[in-house]
């Protein structure tokens, strides 16, 4: 007979292929007492035949029988073989065709050619079904209690934590923490990235970060100690914070907002004010070059608005500087709302836990599927207006770790374009008024047109 050995093992833990070639001289000595001529060894290491993933190995073999190569298959038992029943029906099909003969070192000799042979076979593929369907529920529900019971449920090394997922690691926490500050104050996270990057801080899985790896790190609830369990938070966890709750629920809505562009696609904002100042006639101004040098102009308004770019910034900076280092600047970071805050967020827990009760309710029969359905409309419509409260307390943010600097104007300057882009939206609207053709009175040769009477600033009071 001209046989073929399969060996196959799902978990090889430590890479060495152990398991794999135990099976492998199991069945050469099988092979041997049968008098078989091995043409071909097939062997899938680390690969479950019931994750529905390519075996290679498993592939060719069935290629060999189905090609009339070989008149025998050995195994070390039915199941390294198939563990689906669709998969033996296909794998008896093909050996009917070419009588090719299953041997296995556990299971004996399979006569698939016999009625008796093919329930046995079927029988042994039913058990390990079940053997694999039981293991599922066990390992599902083991991590079911893990979850209600807030402990980790084990997998990679979570990015501000040790390989036990409760140590923190403090550089890794503060990166987190500074980087929801800053998102919540106006920062970018394709600024973030760049930054983290630039420090040479990589992925628990050794990458450079990208913009939506860093938006799955700061969303994630681990970041505020909850636990999540099938994509829902159900409760507290066993590892410390790294942010509090408010500030990652808020990071989290704000992240989520259609409004915002944070998905790292599209050209990066590459001047102070474009999309920021405004045109007299209300429209957002853009900046844009062609044969000249860059400048804002109004392009979805009246289209009667151009000025240099860079005339423009020095002047808002200027003056943006000078406001920062006003001796009031301390007062605009953030006013005193923790109570405000904490009333905020207790309406916001209240509102999440009747939304879970609805569905409790409609499985009990108390309330029918429209009650469900308008409750859920109501409650979810009131939880929004909740959240854009809480995000508001944190409008202020924008100027926390400038306006309270030793010196705010150098620390503005120092910051990243993003930062100071939000700095000036909190606190001014920079209005370019339309003026004049031509040369403005007393000009002489050598002189700009720039004329900083037609750039309006106006600070913001709320």
């Amino acid at each position: 007979m001209r046989a073929s050995i399969y060996c196959r093992i799902s978990r090889d833990r430590v890479g060495a292929g152990l398991g794999v070639a135990t099976q492998e001289a199991d069945c050469r000595e099988l092979a041997k007492s049968l008098g078989c001529t091995i043409v071909s060894i097939h062997t899938d290491n680390d690969l479950s035949a019931y994750a529905r993933k390519p075996r290679p190995g498993y592939k060719a073999l069935l290629g060999e029988v189905k090609a009339g190569e070989i008149n025998a298959v050995i195994a070390w038992h039915t199941d390294r073989l198939h563990r689906s029943p669709a998969e033996l029906e296909d794998y008896v099909t093909a050996c009917e065709s070419h009588s090719v003969k299953t041997y296995t070192v556990k299971a004996g000799h399979l006569d698939l050619s016999t009625a008796s042979g093919l329930m046995i076979a079927r029988m042994l593929g039913a058990t390990a079904r079940y053997e694999v369907d039981h293991m599922i529920e066990r390992q599902q529900r083991a991590k079911q209690r893990s979850a209600e019971a807030g402990k980790w449920k084990g997998s990679r090394r979570p990015y501000g934590y040790e390989a036990d997922g409760v140590t923190v690691v403090p550089d890794e926490a503060k990166a987190i923490a500074e980087a929801t500050t800053a998102l919540l104050a106006g920062a970018s996270l394709r600024g973030i990235t760049a930054q983290w990057n630039a420090e040479g801080r990589r992925t628990t899985a050794g990458n450079p970060w990208h913009s939506n790896s860093l938006r799955r790190t700061v969303t994630r609830p681990r970041n505020a100690g909850l636990m999540e369990h099938q994509c829902k938070v159900i409760g507290k966890a066993e590892w410390p914070a790294i942010v509090p709750e408010v500030e990652w629920r808020a990071l989290v809505d704000k992240l989520a907002d259609p409004k915002r562009r944070s998905n790292g696609r599209g050209p990066a904002r590459r001047w102070l004010g474009s999309g920021l100042y405004r045109c007299e006639c209300g429209a957002k101004l853009i900046c844009s070059s062609t044969n000249h040098a860059p400048a804002y102009r109004c392009r979805d308004g009246c289209g009667r608005v151009s000025r240099r770019q860079a005339d423009v910034d020095d002047l808002v900076s200027r003056v943006i500087v000078e406001r920062l280092r006003r001796p009031d600047v301390a007062g605009l970071v953030a006013r005193d709302n923790a109570t405000e805050m904490a009333t905020l967020e207790a309406e916001s827990v209240a509102l999440r836990t009747r939304l879970d009760s609805l569905a409790g309710f409609f499985a009990q029969g108390v309330i029918d599927a429209q009650q469900l359905t308008e409750g859920t409309r109501q409650l979810n419509a009131h939880l929004g207006e909740v959240r854009v409260k809480i995000g508001k307390l944190f409008d202020g943010s924008a100027l926390a770790g400038i306006a309270d600097a030793d010196d705010a104007g150098s620390a503005w300057l120092e910051a990243p374009l993003d930062r100071r882009r939000a700095v000036v939206d909190a606190l001014a609207v920079v209005t370019l008024v339309k003026g004049g053709h031509g040369r403005p009175a007393g000009w002489r040769p050598g002189q700009t047109y720039f004329r900083p009477e037609l750039v309006k600033i106006e600070w913001r009071t709320s």
